[in-house]
């Protein structure tokens, strides 16, 4: 199989070593940045040059771009892309992306579904790519119809080389938001908690509940502006209701209501149960 990955940082560096570790995958990458060109080809995650020429020849063709860039990069191939090629996106947000990509796979006859690989890391760079990055994470997927089950059997064997653990399918509209709360606003969170003053006094004081929350602080901020910007109407209903839970344990403590303390503090750790099943 022939493999085109568009993009070569974190994510599509990661597939693209991921499916160098089958012998009989042929990997074909592009990226705007010439010096990351270079290094995937010497380190031998790609094969050659992603480019016009070559799409044609590509069985599946993964995007792993930002969402605007994405959309302009499927704009800018669909009249190369073989028509029962296979082509996915990886974007953190599904909405814009599938809309574009569902018409463009419409019009030139070839199959679009989006995708999101759950896995990664605060470092961000082809540098910091990974074969094992997504070996037995769960891999997101929007088909264009949820009732083909040979789509879904192909999408599934097509992925297979990367070793996903679990493909999850849903719509583009669920997956945003869902992943408001459960990727965007732990960003949101830990990068706004870090901000105290008290911060920079931590150490010797800091255990596991400090590393857990503050982890993801560590972010790509122009990746992840982005992200936040393309799912605003649903992550800002998360943060506000966020805004709103924290209120009430500071009116608790500010009227010194233990039994009200008591009450929100049990409330957030049978819900926990209760998630975690």
């Amino acid at each position: 199989m022939i493999v085109g990955i568009a993009g070569l940082g974190l994510i599509g560096g990661s597939l693209a070593k991921a499916y160098k570790r089958d012998p009989n995958m042929t990997v074909l990458g592009f990226d705007r940045d010439q010096a990351t060109m270079e290094f995937a080809a010497l380190s031998e995650a790609i094969d050659g040059n992603l480019t016009e020429e070559r799409l044609p020849d590509c069985d599946l063709i993964l995007v792993a771009l930002y969402p605007q860039a994405a959309v302009e990069y499927l704009q800018h191939i669909a009249p190369f892309v073989r028509r029962d090629a296979l082509v996915m996106d990886c974007c953190g947000t599904k909405r814009l992306v599938c809309k574009t990509g569902f018409a463009l796979a419409e019009e030139y006859g070839f199959v679009f579904a989006g995708g999101h690989p759950m896995a990664g890391t605060h470092h961000s760079g082809f540098r910091a790519s990974r074969a094992s990055l997504f070996d037995g994470a769960c891999m997101v997927v929007v088909p264009p119809r949820f009732d083909d089950i040979q789509l879904l059997e192909r999408i599934k064997t097509a992925l297979s080389p990367a070793g996903f653990g679990k493909i999850s399918v849903n719509t583009a509209e669920q997956h945003d938001e869902i992943i408001a709360f459960t990727s965007q606003m732990a960003h949101v969170v830990s990068n706004a908690y870090i901000k105290s003053p008290t911060a920079r006094l931590h150490k010797g004081f800091s255990a596991g509940s400090y590393k857990d929350l503050t982890r993801v602080a560590w972010l790509n901020p122009e990746m992840w502006a982005m992200l936040f910007l393309e799912n605003r109407d649903n992550l800002i209903r998360e943060v506000d209701f966020l805004i709103e839970q924290l209120a009430q344990y500071r009116d608790a403590m500010a009227q010194g209501d233990e039994e009200a303390l008591i009450r929100l503090l049990d409330d957030g750790r049978r819900i926990k149960q209760e998630v975690d099943g």
